[in-house]
């Protein structure tokens, strides 16, 4: 971790292979940019510059008191420069925070957002039925006994279906329902945040929401405010575990299921959610194709734990297809809970098996055994580097001039491409990028290859009016008729009997494979930032981007998660309807006029 002063914290910059050594990465070092991000001790703010050596971009930035830090944000082909989707920034609806701290600080949404909401995340439990090494909301806290077993609970017992004999007194965060907001209001919540959301996809989150036996009420209640889509961010356990309950969410309005997805076998998932349970999750997928939900994999992706997997996600998936919609990959970012594991020493990949186990954080630095810092930067992989290896394992089947840039948030966010897919195993591209918007595929713009699409500027608006449409349309499952309306055979979708019908049929093997770089106390760019359209309905009535809403210090301390920061305050609409007050006292009102 920094130290004081001129200390410097070189977070895996290194570039491998160069002839010179660091004499040589010293030349070759290129200031791209100058941003702003924060310092990851103390969580203030440090002036940011992205820097280029070699074909390694870092974030290097400075604090005033513990010095300077630099962490890779981009590896490889494609091209940092060319992998662009620039927009023209779109004034927030409504009214929100005070511009008064400075992002990220501000976040509420703050004058200086520049993107409108393609997703709205509600948290709608903190208790969880695991206690995953990895969690954004640090969810089931509680649930460690005194041995330091991780214990299942909650619904659905053990993983193996069996009863939580061991379960202790202190592994209460999956059993107390009491700790959850209400019912109404959740509703309440989400109602005040329609004329500022708009038409916003709602994401229904935590902890495991299914912990929660009112979800379906919960389901109808958002579908009756009139948002039109609604999915459900689960770990599976329930869905596999309780007959009926997936057609239950299903009958009360849910569209889809986001589904904690790590790897094709149990070994990613011991490692990353603590139990090997990749069976329930292929009945948790089974449950949902019977109720007619769609399911998209979210692969929480590690370095040396399961980057080598993710072809097979892929060829998972499209084994499945309609009812899974696509495959998502999520680079491992460092905010909520995080327990240390990370790439054995020289190893980039290979057998998950070879990585060593999870060591808790603050264990003792004994030979052989990596400080939490060096394991957290061993298990860490950007987005290109995701790409190249769905590429790679899958046999060039997904090259990277069919991956393109987002039309919603900042380009270095993500990276998404739709596929058709044959019954032969083949993909045919089926458009640009998620949005509808078209992205140069990193190629550099105009005339660069078979993907480049010229990156004109659109309106930001435009782009998440285009994302929203996008994931309604792709990650509910198809209708019935789009599986052939001439029936089954054999528990399969009959031939298609006519033109129109052939048109539906493939309409629903539409596959996309994408991917999003959430962003940590040490990746925070503020630019990107600004940019996001993803945000955290808070429960003090603001609208936090989530990136900004999860993010933690080195010793864990959260800026937005416990309440806005003193001085941050959440401006009201002149009747009082934009919630209860902030956190911390932070005033209510704000000079800004409405879109400001």
């Amino acid at each position: 971790m920094a130290g004081r002063g001129d200390s410097s914290v070189d977070c895996g910059c290194a570039v491998v292979g160069q002839a010179g050594g660091e004499a040589a990465a010293t030349a070759q070092r290129r200031v791209l940019a100058r941003t702003a991000s924060v310092c990851p001790v103390c969580l203030g703010p440090a002036p940011a510059e992205r820097v280029a050596v070699g074909d390694t971009v870092l974030l290097v930035k400075r604090c005033p008191e513990h010095g300077e830090f630099s962490v890779p944000v981009w590896r490889g082909e494609p091209a940092f420069t060319g992998w662009v989707r620039p927009k023209i920034p779109t004034a927030r609806r409504g009214p929100g925070t005070e511009r008064v701290l400075g992002c990220p600080n501000d976040c509420g949404l703050c004058p200086d957002h520049g993107q409108h909401t393609c997703t709205l995340l509600i948290e709608v439990t903190q208790r969880c039925n695991l206690r995953c090494p990895v969690c954004f909301a640090s969810a089931g806290q509680g649930e460690r006994g005194e041995r330091g077993e991780r214990q299942s609970g909650g619904v659905g017992g053990e993983p193996d279906g069996g009863r939580s004999d061991e379960r202790r007194e202190d592994d209460a965060r999956a059993s107390l329902p009491g700790d959850d907001p209400t019912l109404g209001e959740l509703v309440s919540r989400l109602a005040v945040l329609r004329p500022r959301a708009g038409d916003a996809n709602i994401q229904l989150s935590g902890g495991e929401p299914t912990l929660r036996d009112d979800l379906p009420q919960l389901v109808t209640a958002v579908r009756g405010l009139g948002y039109p889509f609604v999915q459900l961010n689960t770990n599976g356990l329930r869905l596999a575990r309780e007959a009926g309950y997936a057609a239950r969410l299903a009958a009360a309005g849910l569209d889809s299921v986001f589904l904690q997805f790590d790897g094709p076998d149990d070994v990613a998932t011991a490692r990353l959610r603590g139990l090997p349970l990749h069976a329930v999750k292929v009945r948790a997928v089974e449950a949902c194709a019977a109720a007619g939900l769609g399911v998209v994999l979210v692969c929480t992706v590690a370095r040396g734990v399961n980057d080598h997997c993710l072809g097979d996600i892929v060829r998972f998936g499209l084994a499945r297809v309609p009812v899974v919609r696509g495959a998502h990959f999520q680079p491992v970012s460092f905010f909520g809970r995080y327990e240390g594991f990370g790439a054995p020493e020289g190893v980039s990949g290979g057998v998950c098996g070879d990585a060593p186990g999870v060591v808790s954080a603050g264990a003792d630095d004994r030979a052989g055994v990596r400080t939490l810092d060096d394991r957290r930067e061993a298990a860490r992989i950007t987005q290109p580097e995701v790409m190249r290896a769905v590429r790679d394992q899958t046999g060039g089947l997904i090259p990277l001039s069919h991956l393109h840039p987002p039309g919603c948030e900042h380009a270095q966010c993500s990276f998404s491409g739709t596929f058709m897919a044959h019954e032969d195993g083949r993909l045919e591209p089926a458009g640009g990028a998620c949005c509808g918007t078209g992205g140069n595929g990193g190629s550099g713009g105009k005339g660069g290859g078979s993907g480049a699409i010229d990156p004109a500027p659109i309106p930001a608006a435009l782009g998440a009016e285009r994302a929203r449409a996008f994931v309604r349309r792709q990650w509910r499952a198809p209708e019935p008729a789009s599986a052939a309306t001439a029936g089954t055979v054999g528990g399969m979708p009959a031939a298609p009997r006519d033109d129109f019908e052939r048109f539906l049929a493939r309409a629903g093997r539409r596959f996309t494979v994408s991917g999003m770089a959430f962003q940590d106390a040490w990746t925070l760019d503020t630019e990107r930032l600004r940019g996001c359209c993803i945000h955290v309905a808070a429960p003090d009535g603001r609208m936090v981007p989530f990136c900004a809403w999860n993010l933690t210090s080195a010793g864990g301390t959260p800026l937005h998660r416990n309440g806005a920061p003193i001085g941050v305050g959440c401006a009201g609409d002149g009747e009082g309807s934009e919630g209860a007050g902030v956190a911390d006292g932070g005033p209510i009102g704000s000079t800004e006029g409405e879109g400001a």
